[in-house]
């Protein structure tokens, strides 16, 4: 089969289907690059971190302050990305993103970075967040068509590990050995100014601003969202079972990896890119291998159980006694991960009205997330009283027993009846 885009270029490989489409491609180029240089970021926000304080509650810190923004404010970022245009929402958080770091940038390379400084970054760049992130998932279906949703959310998946855990963590290790910090931070804050420039580029899509925002009309329009994901318990269920596995899985993770590989395996920054990478080309491959063949059929059922399998692997950190272990531990957990996040992300596009996919997304969101800053807080207290690897192996082994219990809810397993009547 081939597809036809506007410009008369010929697409045969499946995958590549919503690369036909003029404003996916800029959106996806974008988003690629910013990617690219959040991988970078990760590496130097975390190095930076343990340079300026050697304790995992150091990188809890700018772990709370980056999440809890997020958890505060993405409510109010679906209502808007409803209202308003979309690409616009996200062109202007990705320029005060891309300033935070320039700031930042400047700060590191003039010596006078401190742990507060990271503080307050986090702080800036998760608010910013919280208003691009319902805002991308509800453009997507806006300029996809839905027979092309799976190979959009797969090729979504496929660049987003390349980027942020494959070619930018390798990067930001070489970066950060070589250059320092300061010139990561530089060079995230160019790809979001390549992103914004993307987003400008896009075909101006029509508003959905009626009234004016007031705090009232912002309260009823959450109303709305609130009584349709109550509507259906397959959603709601689904986001309360995504709170307790983030409190599990994310805090460790974040925290705990970085020390481990400093402190126990001996590594340098360019090994934590490296085991950060070999995640990324897990999920690459795992986006390839359903972007190709579709999802199952027994789509929520595949999504629990690659998820619990994903934390599962959380515990294979706490058992590692090389970097070699490490990365294919990183490449277990992303893998899964990667496969159902393009299995949840496509249930929702297909099963939600366009119209209320902004404030459904953020509610996903809020509530999926509303646990991090608590599972970031708890984490170094953990790592005190049981031990570094004891607390990624238990964090592992109860998560997963978690995510498997909340798919015995009948109703969890509902949009597998709904998406058999919906053309795949």
């Amino acid at each position: 089969m081939q597809i036809v885009d506007d410009d008369g270029v010929r697409t045969r490989v499946r995958l590549l289907r919503p690369l036909a489409i003029r404003d996916f491609r800029l959106l996806w180029t974008g988003m690629t690059l910013s990617l690219l240089g959040d991988g970078v970021l990760l590496v130097a926000l975390v190095w930076q971190a343990y340079q300026l304080s050697n304790r995992p509650a150091a990188m809890a810190a700018v772990g709370v302050a980056l999440t809890l923004p997020q958890v505060l404010l993405v409510l109010f970022g679906g209502v808007v990305s409803d209202r308003f245009q979309r690409r616009l929402v996200m062109l202007g958080a990705d320029l005060v993103r891309g300033a935070a770091l320039a700031v930042l940038a400047v700060l590191s390379v003039t010596g006078v970075l401190e742990l507060w400084h990271l503080v307050a970054f986090a702080v800036v760049y998760g608010s910013a967040s919280a208003f691009f992130i319902p805002a991308f998932d509800a453009l997507v279906p806006s300029i996809v068509p839905e027979e092309h949703l799976v190979e959009a959310n797969a090729l979504d998946q496929f660049v987003r590990p390349a980027a942020l855990w494959l070619a930018g963590p390798a990067l930001g290790g070489v970066l950060v050995g070589w250059a320092g910090a300061s010139t990561a931070f530089a060079l995230d804050a160019a790809t979001f100014g390549v992103s914004a420039f993307c987003l400008a580029r896009m075909s101006r899509l029509p508003a959905h601003e009626r009234d004016a925002l007031t705090v009232r009309t912002a309260i009823l329009e959450l109303r709305d969202g609130f009584r349709f994901v109550r509507s259906q318990p397959w959603l709601w269920v689904t986001f309360v079972a995504a709170t307790f596995t983030y409190l599990l899985f994310l805090g460790p993770i974040e925290v705990l990896l970085p020390y481990l590989v400093r402190n126990e395996l001996g590594g340098s920054a360019g090994d934590l890119g490296l085991i950060l990478a070999a995640g990324g080309l897990a999920a690459v491959g795992a986006a390839l291998l359903i972007g190709q063949t579709g999802l199952p059929g027994r789509t929520m059922v595949f999504t629990y159980a690659v998820w619990a399998l994903a934390t599962l692997g959380v515990a294979g950190y706490g058992v590692a006694h090389s970097k070699w272990h490490a990365m294919g531990v990183a490449a277990v957990i992303a893998g899964f991960e990667a496969l159902g996040a393009v299995a949840w992300t496509t249930t929702k596009q297909r099963l939600v009205p366009l119209a209320m996919l902004g404030r459904v997304s953020s509610f996903d969101w809020f509530i999926s997330i509303s646990m991090v800053p608590l599972s970031y807080a708890l984490t170094a207290p953990a790592a005190a009283a049981f031990g570094v690897r004891e607390t990624l192996v238990g964090a592992g082994v109860l998560g997963a027993v978690v995510t498997l219990a909340f798919l015995l809810i009948p109703s969890v397993r509902m949009p597998d009846r709904r998406l058999a009547t919906v053309p795949a």
